[in-house]
Order: C-alpha cells, then sequence, then structure tokens
C-alpha cells in the first residue's frame, strides 16, 4: 500500500478509530491531573460533549437533514458551504 492511497481496510480503520480514542483519553487524564477540581472536570466533559455533538451536526445532520445533496470533505468545506449559502 502506498502512503497517498486512501484507507479501505476495515481493521486498519478501526486501528486507526481506536488509536484516536487513545490519544484523546490520554490527554483527558493528563489534563485531569494538571486540574483536579470537579469544575474543570465538568467542563472538559462539556467542552468535549459539545464540540462531538457540532461534528455530529456538521457531517450527519446536514447531510441527511438539511441538504443530501452536498457531501463535505472536511470542516473546511462545512464552513464554506454555510458561507455559500448566506449569500
Amino acid at each position: 500500500m502506498k502512503l497517498n492511497d486512501d484507507l479501505h481496510d476495515a481493521k486498519w480503520m478501526y486501528f486507526k478509530a481506536f488509536l484516536f480514542a487513545v490519544i484523546g483519553v490520554v490527554c483527558v487524564i493528563a489534563l485531569l491531573i494538571e486540574y483536579s477540581n470537579p469544575r474543570d472536570a465538568a467542563l472538559l466533559l462539556l467542552a468535549i460533549w459539545s464540540f462531538c455533538r457540532l461534528y455530529y451536526f456538521a457531517f450527519y445532520v446536514i447531510e441527511k437533514y438539511i441538504d443530501a445533496s452536498f457531501k463535505f470533505a472536511g470542516l473546511g468545506s462545512v464552513l464554506f458551504y454555510l458561507w455559500k449559502r448566506k449569500r
């Protein structure tokens, strides 16, 4: 497999998702060790949850419920789509 090939093998996609989860958990643990009060933990959890919901909205809700004809390639394309719709 070349370095610039798209990832098609499901086991490598699951492995990639697993690595993202590991990175996220390690970062959360590091932040909670650094800022170990309940308020900071709650704010961190709310920030993570809200960004996950925003990502879901950008890549699922818009495509499935608002405009099925537009396929997004990344957050930049979402911003361009929203900017273009305003005009």
